[in-house]
């Protein structure tokens, strides 16, 4: 068994959440806030058997948008700097860590 962490943006969720209940691939999402970029995210823990990780990693990637944003710059002390100049930052469709579980109950 794996726990998948994904942190999905929100513009994206519903689409992600719909598609991989439809695949029986069961989640719970929590509301999680970024440091940088702004619009909302969220984390979903999955549950999942270990042959099936890739195929969630499929479903997932076909239903994210991969987006360049404009930004503005982080704000600084510095005289003169360039930092508030607005940038450009891409922001992946998903980022998702997978974990061993050792032990899986239903309590």
């Amino acid at each position: 068994m794996k726990l998948v962490i994904a942190i999905f943006s929100n513009k994206d969720l519903s689409k992600v959440l719909a598609v991989t209940g439809a695949e029986g691939f069961f989640s719970t999402r929590i509301s999680t806030a970024g440091q940088f970029l702004e619009g909302g995210h969220t984390t979903v823990l999955f549950g999942v058997e270990e042959e099936k990780v890739e195929e969630l990693f499929g479903i997932i990637e076909k239903n994210v948008t991969k987006r360049v944003l404009r930004q503005k710059g982080v704000e600084s002390t510095i005289e003169g700097s360039l930092l508030k100049k607005p940038v450009d930052v891409e922001e992946f469709g998903a980022v998702a860590f997978v974990i061993d579980v050792e032990q899986f109950r239903k309590l």
